[in-house]
């Protein structure tokens, strides 16, 4: 355990001191929230009293996405063309272990995120409901998902080359995934492509449980579950350290 706490500590430490992580994670997170919520430009469903009460939801699954996908797909990517978990190799940590342990750290950050935009969607009068549990349930699955995606990428692909598709994915599932666009105004196909994407599926969860206060629909729970195993057995299966 103690190889294992060290890296998910050294994890945690170095995304937050890098300033493009936290751009990342947590300046366009905020940046989006703010923007939309001030300027009426994007479509919402019928019924929605405020911007922010479509938006919050979205944008803490979109927060989620940034660090377990793009983030970690990243970082991971670079310390792997450095020869970093090369080096990684031949101390006690496992394979496994370097792999949960940056979802661990995944998993800290989004503490973070969590903390600043929740008051920001509140000065905008958001106000979530307390389907805290099944909101954490819905984190936890989404998060497991792209982090496996990421690690699947990295431990596979060269960094360069991780690096353009961690970003193209990102652009796709922010525009598919319900976050800041409904899917109900998403064409018929884009509409069904969008809703088996995790991020769709995240969007779709938390909208629900700390948005609306409803039960969380059970396909998104479905298209999550399925996501978070087959990912990260993906990741485990094909990372390479070098």
């Amino acid at each position: 355990m103690r190889p294992f706490a060290a890296q998910a500590r050294a994890e945690v430490w170095m995304t937050l001191r890098n300033g493009e992580s936290l751009l990342l994670a947590i300046g366009i997170p905020v940046l989006l929230l703010v923007f939309f919520s001030t300027v009426d430009v994007l479509p919402t469903p019928a019924g929605t009293e405020r911007p922010v009460d479509f938006l919050a939801p979205g944008i803490l699954a979109l927060a989620v996405m940034s660090t377990s996908l793009v983030n970690l797909a990243i970082a991971t990517g670079f310390q792997r063309g450095y020869g970093v978990l090369k080096r990684l190799a031949i101390t006690p940590l496992s394979r496994p272990g370097l792999l949960a342990a940056k979802i661990v750290a995944v998993l800290a950050v989004e503490l973070v995120q969590v903390a600043v935009l929740v008051p920001i969607a509140a000065a905008f009068g958001w106000r979530p409901s307390a389907a805290v549990a099944a909101a954490g349930a819905a984190v936890l699955l989404g998060t497991v998902a792209f982090s496996g995606l990421g690690l699947l990428m990295a431990g596979t692909l060269k960094a360069e080359l991780t690096l353009a598709l961690a970003n193209a994915v990102y652009l796709v599932l922010l525009l598919l995934g319900g976050m800041v666009v409904p899917l109900s105004s998403l064409p018929a196909p884009l509409r069904a492509v969008a809703e088996v994407l995790p991020a769709a599926a995240l969007a779709d969860a938390l909208r629900a449980s700390i948005g609306a206060g409803t039960a969380v629909p059970g396909r998104a729970w479905i298209v999550l579950a399925a996501w978070a195993v087959v990912t990260p057995l993906a990741a485990a299966r094909a990372f390479r350290w070098e």
